[in-house]
């Protein structure tokens, strides 16, 4: 798959994107690979499918979430550039003081791009407001994920009246997940 993918990928390609992203020549290499290697269909873009096989995004509370940036609204593929324009804002924040180019934008990866991502990746309606529900959906999803994934390895009980050894009962889980 190596092979396939720098074969397929142009010289000139991978500088615009190193460019736009501040990916390395390297990581861009690798990140094209894994690209084509999640396109099952073989026609240069990744569907939410494609994205649903990640075994990282599908444990990930907020998978889904991560999935839905990449695909602006009304899209159902994204292809290269724009999977590459998405992970640069996952990229660490660099000191862009130093090298400033007056004409140039901002890069994806400064903190007032994260900001936004992140905002939109709670902002569910996309209405540019994060309204109290989608504020409480925010908060029950590690709460919900955590108690899911203790009832799963046992932890906690869903019988009610269940007594704890400090007198307490262990009817959290069901409180929590109902």
């Amino acid at each position: 798959m190596g092979s396939r993918a720098s074969t397929l990928l142009r010289e000139e390609e991978i500088e615009e994107i190193k460019k736009e992203t501040g990916f390395s020549h390297s990581q861009i290499t690798r990140l094209y690979s894994r690209f084509t290697s999640l396109d099952k269909g073989e026609n240069g873009t990744l569907s939410r499918e494609d994205f649903q096989r990640i075994p990282e995004l599908a444990i990930n509370p907020l998978g889904d979430r991560i999935i839905n940036a990449f695909f602006p609204e009304g899209e159902d593929q994204v292809n290269f550039r724009g999977f590459m324009r998405t992970l640069a804002h996952f990229r660490p924040i660099e000191d862009n003081e130093k090298n400033k180019d007056p004409t140039a934008s901002e890069p994806l990866n400064s903190r007032t791009n994260k900001l936004l991502f992140a905002f939109q990746l709670y902002d569910l309606d996309r209405d540019d407001k994060i309204s109290r529900d989608e504020l409480l959906q925010l908060l029950f999803i590690p709460c919900h994920w955590l108690c899911s994934a203790l009832c799963h390895l046992g932890c906690f009980y869903s019988e009610p009246n269940r007594r704890n050894q400090d007198g307490t009962y262990l009817n959290l889980s069901n409180k929590l997940l109902n």
